[in-house]
């Protein structure tokens, strides 16, 4: 299990599993419920380069980042 430290939205923190480059297990602490459940639903074994390319760059409102972007973060991280 890693686990990312967010900024800039509600989530304070995301939590998942890579495996073959395939993403599982994410799970957002904090957040708005729904959207983060979604998404972590819509990206379960989906390979992490295509959920970075999809979600890169998504912003929530006026903030300059949003929890898709923030997953997208964490994922750079994992690799680096």
């Amino acid at each position: 299990m890693y686990t990312y430290k967010t900024f800039g939205t509600c989530s304070r923190q995301i939590e998942f599993d890579i495996n073959d480059n395939k993403v599982h297990n994410v799970r957002f602490i904090g957040g708005c419920s729904g959207n983060t459940q979604g998404v972590a639903r819509l990206v379960e074994g989906m390979d992490a380069d295509e959920v970075i390319r999809r979600l890169d760059g998504v912003l929530c409102g006026s903030k300059s980042t949003s929890c898709p972007d923030q997953l997208v973060r964490a994922l750079k991280q994992y690799a680096h």
